[in-house]
């Protein structure tokens, strides 16, 4: 049974740190994309971070790029999302995603049930 479980959420000042925690069951990461989305109330879901298994290529948004660090540790099955610098408007609920090639919220085939970050002061 092919299963995304994420866990890292928290709320958090702004400027803080957070590790979102996406792990995989019953497929194997190093043969897929898997990419980290975020979902704020009244918005669309969007693409924030993906992470190709293959080779370990990573691809970020561009409001998240020097602040976020996607990574995998193959061995665990489990893809991360280092977040610092963190801002109210990174508030959402993040979702991991798996494909076989690409990281396009349509086409993925797994999520994952979604963690809360919110950052408030």
């Amino acid at each position: 049974q092919v299963q995304l479980v994420e866990s890292g959420g928290d709320l958090v000042q702004p400027g803080g740190s957070l590790r979102l925690s996406c792990a995989a069951s019953g497929f194997t990461l190093a043969d897929h994309v898997i990419g980290w989305f975020r979902q704020a109330p009244g918005k669309e879901r969007e693409w924030v971070s993906c992470i190709k298994g293959s080779d370990g290529r990573t691809y970020y948004q561009d409001s998240v790029k020097g602040r976020f660090t996607i990574s995998s540790d193959n061995a665990k099955n489990t893809v991360y999302l280092q977040m610092n610098s963190l801002k109210p408007e990174d508030t959402a609920v993040y979702y991991c995603a798996a494909h076989r090639i690409v990281c396009v919220a349509q086409m993925m085939d797994y999520w994952g049930q979604g963690t809360q970050v919110t950052v408030s002061s």
